[in-house]
């Protein structure tokens, strides 16, 4: 049970191939995950055939093909049939979920993390999220008890379908560019560099600079655009061809950075801000939800724009619920995860940068001129701290700030007037993770080494 412990975490499945991931653990997760994804249907739903399949996609990494491969084997041993869309990002396994009325859908990607590493993200019926709390642990007690026989007979069939027309069909829906564009799009050698040809390649209304948009043959920088080091080549891009814009994806492209045509960094609470603008003028009064690492420019932007917006904790299972919920237009993370109601509530990288597209290119001004205003306040970005005992810890930042207005939606929240700042912890590491925002760049950092002296000296990560 260790080694199973260590590679199924928060929000999915994932480790180093060979060790920690192979194809007998990708056997035992089609098997349970068709098994458990099955049992959720409705008696209605068990009647259609269309619910009665599971989707599995795969991403560039050499090992996800046979990954792929022994995972298809475990979900029909299951008597689940099984759709293979095969090469592609994450969020089409989402889209044909939706598309084909499965149970769910299975991606094999190990995301940002190095070649080495592989996994799979798993989601049930209209893509909902499967995480700890929605069925991961369930799936892990059936992957624990199960036995890969030799030869175990296939009791369902698995189909090869090409949904690249209908995907791009839906994408190119939030496209609607006022004028062309020059973008510069750095694939980080992941899924974008498959999903951007096919979608918007033939698209006269964007001039694509492509950066390692080539697959299968390791990463010219870590498929991460999280990281600023990460995101030089697609500046350099931006330079030299005067691009209007830039973009940087992860490995299975449902996350991106942008980056405006000074080639400076744009974050994605500011993003958020931006796009829900957009969404909100076809959708007054709709809700938009935003992770609480924000800065407070969300929240009054929203409600400037006539919308509601929804604070919400850490993570995309959170985020989409949320938007589900409360029938929300529009969310962004700070993460780069944008999800948009009109994609079945979730994430999308190519809708992101279908919809920047849009809103960057009807403005009469540069990107730069147009995020300039919402970078109203100074804000720390999330700094990592190595801490044992973080609940305790967690509990001194409390009781320094106990005169501020205090929440627990994740981690601690302490509000005042003119500052605020958020602690939670890391779910997988020693670390607490802080995100500061104050009203000026002094303030902001008087109050990080207030905060140091309790947390200590933060570390990279």
């Amino acid at each position: 049970m260790g080694a199973i412990d260590k590679v199924f975490k928060a929000y999915d499945i994932r480790g180093l191939y060979g060790s920690e991931v192979d194809e007998d653990l990708a056997w035992k997760v089609g098997h349970a995950s068709a098994q458990f994804l099955r049992s959720l249907l409705s008696g209605y739903e068990r009647g259609q055939a269309s619910a009665n399949r599971v989707v599995v996609g795969y991403d560039m990494r050499p090992h996800s093909k046979s990954l792929v491969e022994a995972l298809i084997g475990g979900v029909t041993s299951s008597g689940v049939a099984c759709v293979n869309i095969g090469l592609c990002d994450t969020p089409m396994v989402y889209f044909a979920v939706n598309h084909l009325g499965a149970c769910g859908g299975v991606q094999v990607t190990a995301s940002h993390n190095p070649v080495g590493y592989n996994g799979f993200k798993i989601s049930g019926i209209k893509a909902r999220p499967i995480g700890q709390d929605t069925g991961l642990r369930e799936i892990k007690h059936i992957v624990s008890t199960l036995r890969r026989m030799p030869g175990s007979a296939e009791l369902a069939e698995c189909q090869e379908v090409d949904l690249w027309e209908a995907y791009r069909k839906h994408v190119l829906k939030f496209f609607k560019p006022a004028r062309k564009l020059k973008v510069a799009v750095d694939a980080s050698n992941g899924m974008g560099g498959k999903m951007v040809p096919a979608i918007f390649g033939a698209c006269p209304e964007v001039e694509i600079i492509p950066l390692n948009f080539e697959l299968g043959q390791g990463f010219a920088h870590p498929p991460n655009p999280l990281v600023e080091a990460n995101l030089q080549q697609v500046k350099a891009a931006i330079r030299e061809h005067q691009a209007d814009l830039g973009i940087c994806m992860d490995g299975d492209a449902d996350r991106c950075m942008f980056i405006d045509e000074k080639a400076q960094t744009v974050r994605c609470d500011l993003m958020t801000a931006l796009l829900a603008r957009y969404f909100l003028k076809d959708n007054p009064d709709s809700m938009v939800v935003y992770d609480l690492r924000s800065s407070r420019a969300v929240a009054e932007e929203v409600r400037d724009a006539g919308g509601v917006p929804k604070r919400e904790r850490v993570g995309h299972s959170f985020m989409k619920r949320a938007l589900s919920d409360g029938h929300g237009v529009f969310g962004g993370e700070l993460s780069g995860h944008f999800y948009f109601r009109d994609n079945f509530n979730c994430d999308s990288g190519a809708i992101a940068f279908a919809t920047a597209c849009t809103v960057i290119s009807a403005a009469d001004k540069p990107f730069s001129e147009l995020i300039a205003p919402l970078n109203r306040y100074s804000h720390s970005g999330e700094i990592n701290f190595e801490v044992e005992d973080k609940a305790g810890k967690m509990k001194e930042i409390e009781e320094k700030f106990k005169d501020a207005e205090i929440d627990h939606l994740d981690g601690v929240t302490c509000q005042f007037d003119d500052w605020w700042c958020n602690v939670r912890a890391s779910n997988t590491e020693p670390l607490l993770r802080l995100n500061l925002e104050a009203r000026t760049d002094k303030q902001m950092r008087e109050k990080i080494e207030e905060i140091k002296k309790i947390l200590g000296e933060p570390v990279d990560h």
